[in-house]
């Protein structure tokens, strides 16, 4: 299977162009290459001549096309819409971009499925999850109900809106279920739920008393950490139209739930608030990169100093996000920005870009 690595060795990255949004399973990977193919080198699709198409990759409905002149990628991208002919009248709606070795194109999710035990059978679960989300990665379930999903952002995305809304139709129907045996008579059989009362509280906690009516948005984590802590735009907006926010973080997709400050009638501003925002944060998706110094492996010193360096350029480049962990050193912002970052962080601690 074909990887990023490919792309790399061919010193072609701004050429390259990232293709999501292909369909799984129902073509052959050549016919789909083909078609690929074809479609981007047609001009009144803004193409032109192709150096190279990987597919398959490691990222279940993605390919990546190399094409021989800089400045038709760029015209590509730049196109509102693709759409591909599969079948006669069937298309796939495509989502181009532009490659970078840090692009957010992938992510890693470790769900715990243990709070669907007892009310369905978590095997029947991740059945219907690989159907409804074929370009997903799954890892074989393991016996705690925990496992483990690779694939693009978009198709996390998807996967968390849809458990998050099963959790939230289980509650519903547990609360009914609850009031239905409060009314019966004290003297008739009390029904139980299989696993008791604590199902209930578990399923709460996955619907935060902000998203009673919700509007949820649901995110890569350095997009919201960029987000929350570079973009004005954010707090802004949210004091304007007055409106709460609850914000969580789980591993590489963060959400953050919405709801008006004050409840009455009228047209609800969480859901105009969710709208700007999710074109705030699709415009970040496409627009930032990540750099990322590894601390592992390193002496004391040599860690201090890259830490040091980093802490002495923040003040300089105040639209990158520097993100310090135990292993690691995450730095987020435009691709200019982010490259000229690490550039002086190298020739602060005395070492070569590479």
């Amino acid at each position: 299977m074909a990887s990023v690595s490919k792309v790399k060795k061919s010193k072609a990255f701004e050429r390259t162009i990232v293709v999501a949004g292909l369909p799984v399973g129902l073509l052959s990977d050549q016919l789909l290459t083909t078609l690929v193919e074809r479609y981007f080198q047609d001009v009144t699709n803004d193409g032109g001549d192709i150096e190279d198409v990987v597919y398959p990759t490691k990222t279940k409905g993605v390919a990546y096309v190399i094409l021989k002149e800089k400045k038709v990628a760029e015209n590509v991208v730049r196109r509102n819409k693709h759409h591909l002919a599969i079948q006669k009248t069937v298309y796939a709606q495509l989502t181009v971009s532009h490659f970078s070795e840090k692009i957010f194109s992938s992510v890693k999710a470790t769900l715990d499925l243990s709070v669907f035990r007892g009310q369905m059978i978590l095997e029947s679960l991740v059945m219907d999850l690989k159907k409804m989300i074929p370009t997903l990665n799954f890892s074989p379930l393991g016996p705690r109900g925990r496992i483990s999903v690779e694939g693009s952002f978009l198709a996390i995305k998807k996967l968390k809106e849809s458990l998050l809304s099963k959790a939230s139709s289980l509650l519903d129907k547990n609360k009914n279920f609850m009031s239905e045996g409060r009314k019966q008579d004290r003297q008739s059989p009390k029904r139980s739920l299989p696993r008791g009362d604590n199902v209930v509280d578990t399923l709460s906690t996955l619907v935060p008393e902000t998203a009673r009516s919700p509007e949820m948005i649901v995110m890569d984590t350095d997009v919201f950490l960029y987000l929350k802590w570079r973009c004005e735009f954010y707090e802004t907006t949210l004091n304007k139209f007055n409106i709460l926010s609850q914000e969580r973080v789980d591993g590489d997709v963060s959400t953050i739930y919405l709801a008006n400050a004050q409840a009455g009638p009228g047209p609800s501003s969480a859901r105009h608030v969710k709208e700007l925002l999710e074109k705030w944060t699709q415009a970040l998706h496409f627009r930032l990169r990540k750099e990322t110094f590894i601390l592992g492996g390193k002496g004391k010193r040599e860690k201090r100093n890259i830490e040091w360096a980093c802490e002495q350029l923040q003040s300089k480049y105040h639209r990158v996000l520097t993100n310090f962990y135990r292993t690691h050193i995450d730095i987020i912002g435009s691709s200019s920005d982010t490259y000229l970052f690490k550039e002086e962080v190298m020739k602060l601690i005395g070492q070569k870009v590479s």
